[in-house]
């Protein structure tokens, strides 16, 4: 689903934020991607929803070529941002059928399609609730049912529990899940909870100062015993448990 070679970017002034990145993702997989602050995370997710062109490398993402068919591409993919995209004065269907007719469905279909994923993320019954005035929770299971909205094989989601209580956090997990279980639905996804990247992620990838430094299963990473953060700190000389206390943005 993802197949990167050699992807880097350069920002104006030279500094290079992602060097030379090497992933594969399967249909079906859920990948967390881990990194401290800086090291090339959002960059990186950037590129991989034609949000940012790379400098050099190649990738193709749904079976598309990232660059050649970034078109194709945002045709196949779902996006959450850290931000979100809810408008706080809008109604939440009213919302979802304009981002249907947006994807190039009818007036109709995007009806229907709203309701569909309303009642999937349990949103049903708020469909004339103003996106201002949802909980954290519903707020963000919300952002997901925009993403949904054009039913994507891929689904890219960056730190979507930032922000949300125990109990919903592990309600989105759930919700989570049961895309890939259902759907069959592939989930890109950044994280700073170490729980959440054990618990939901079959894979991890690990980079730093814009290279990928260890990637496996949670498993397979914990050898002797030790926590995901005590991996973390060997891997990169920094605990991601002290990084995710901070505010500064990444690269």
């Amino acid at each position: 689903m993802i197949r990167t070679s050699g992807l880097s970017k350069t920002y104006d002034g030279g500094v290079q934020a992602v060097t030379d990145l090497g992933i594969s993702v399967e249909p079906g997989e859920i990948v967390g991607f881990l990194g401290p602050n800086g090291a090339g995370k959002t960059t990186t997710m950037r590129m991989l929803t034609t949000l940012l062109r790379p400098t050099s490398g190649t990738a193709t993402v749904a079976g598309h070529d990232l660059v050649a068919d970034a078109k194709e591409v945002r045709k196949r993919i779902g996006y959450v941002s850290q931000g979100g995209g809810i408008l706080p004065t809008a109604p939440l269907k009213g919302e979802l059928e304009l981002q249907g007719m947006l994807h190039g469905l009818s007036r109709r279909e995007s009806a229907a399609r709203a309701g569909e994923v309303l009642a999937r993320l349990d949103l049903a019954g708020l469909e004339n609730s103003l996106g201002g005035t949802l909980s954290g929770g519903r707020r963000r299971r919300f952002d997901i049912a925009l993403a949904l909205l054009p039913d994507p094989a891929l689904l890219f989601l960056d730190e979507p529990t930032t922000g949300l209580d125990p109990q919903s956090r592990a309600n989105l997990w759930d919700h989570i899940r049961t895309l890939r279980q259902e759907n069959g639905t592939t989930v890109f996804l950044t994280t700073h909870y170490l729980d959440e990247a054990d618990a939901l992620c079959d894979r991890l990838l690990i980079i730093d100062h814009g290279r990928i430094v260890a990637e496996g299963a949670p498993a397979e990473l914990r050898t002797g015993g030790q926590t995901l953060d005590e991996v973390f700190l060997d891997i990169t000389g920094r605990s991601l448990r002290e990084e995710s206390a901070l505010t500064g943005k990444e690269a």
